[in-house]
């Protein structure tokens, strides 16, 4: 078997099958752990063409198990709209990622505000800008925190 570094695309191809078979991943992640393990470039260009070809590795169904896992968790499609463009998604896949939350977001945000804080309204303006922050960072949108929280701010 051959090494990283010796500019085999079986080589790249099969760790990159391997990265995927623990778990999705998008294709710019993909490639920066390759580039890690030394793999030279046109060998790792080629194996996630493979990949792509053969319906392994689709940043579109990566970012959609991605949303989901992150709606999940109780994060806002501002985070996760983030998260996904730092891993190299295109603005077309994350809006499709998204597109089955559209009419979830509050109800995200009201079930994350009930585990977090509990049933109790902030008791004052500081509490209030606390919780506020907490969801902004979130990934929430600021109307929809003063629709849930209520009018401190």
């Amino acid at each position: 078997m051959t090494g990283p570094g010796d500019g085999h695309t079986a080589t790249a191809y099969d760790a990159a099958l391997r990265l995927l078979a623990r778990r999705e991943h998008s294709r710019r992640e993909l490639k920066s752990k390759l580039l890690q393990r030394a793999y030279a470039l046109d060998s790792i260009e080629q194996a996630l063409d493979r990949l792509s070809e053969q319906d392994y590795l689709s940043d579109r169904r990566f970012a959609g198990l991605y949303a989901a896992e992150r709606v999940g968790k109780g994060f806002g499609a501002r985070r996760i709209e983030a998260e996904l463009r730092e891993r190299g998604i295109d603005a077309a896949e994350i809006a499709a990622a998204l597109g089955p939350f559209a009419d979830r977001w509050e109800a995200v945000l009201v079930d994350l505000c009930a585990h977090r804080f509990g049933g109790e309204p902030p008791a004052d303006r500081r509490e209030w800008q606390r919780r506020a922050r907490f969801l902004e960072g979130r990934g929430f949108a600021t109307d929809s925190i003063r629709r849930v929280l209520g009018d401190y701010g």
